[in-house]
């Protein structure tokens, strides 16, 4: 089963940026290669909020999340070696290009006051980093049941060497960039 966007970049933009640019063979025209959502906590979330969290993340990605736990004990933080301090998840495939298409069309439109996502956080290799402050904006998530309004960080890594590569291929994708 592909998704929509899958195949709208297979049969449209990929020989759409084929076309425009340089590149002499399909396999050279940048794509999607993973989608990785991030959620950092601070020390005071207790067991049954971190799980309520946890909970929000495996629902808006539609697996389940990865544990992080400092590595190091920070006394001034209040961190001890071992406990979770975030939560990640990599998407790959049609489960990336389906959490895309709902981040695209349904949640960044949500957003109060929108005007488009800043189009300065490439990071020089063709990736792009888009925080998030609240995962309330999802449909999935019920803001009734949320327990601590939590952000995320969500970086789409694609194959495109450069950041107008990065940037061009994310707008054939729908993304809306602002334009100031």
């Amino acid at each position: 089963m592909t998704t929509q966007l899958k195949e709208i970049y297979k049969e449209k933009i990929r020989p759409a940026m084929k076309k425009d640019g340089a590149y002499t063979n399909t396999m050279q025209v940048p794509r999607l290669s993973k989608i990785v959502v991030n959620m950092g906590f601070d020390s005071s979330v207790d067991g049954d909020t971190l799980n309520s969290i946890l909970a929000d993340l495996a629902t808006i990605t539609g697996q389940q999340p990865v544990r992080r736990t400092a590595k190091k004990s920070v006394s001034n933080f209040n961190l001890r070696e071992g406990m979770t301090i975030g939560a990640k998840t990599t998407l790959r495939g049609d489960k990336m290009y389906e959490f895309l298409e709902r981040l695209v069309n349904v949640a960044l439109p949500r957003l109060r006051d929108f005007r488009g996502i800043p189009a300065t956080s490439f990071d020089g290799s063709g990736n792009y980093t888009l925080g998030l402050s609240d995962q309330t904006i999802f449909p999935e998530i019920d803001p009734d049941k949320v327990k601590k309004n939590q952000g995320m960080d969500i970086t789409i890594v694609t194959t495109a060497e450069t950041d107008d590569e990065c940037r061009n291929l994310l707008t054939l994708f729908g993304m809306p960039f602002s334009k100031d």
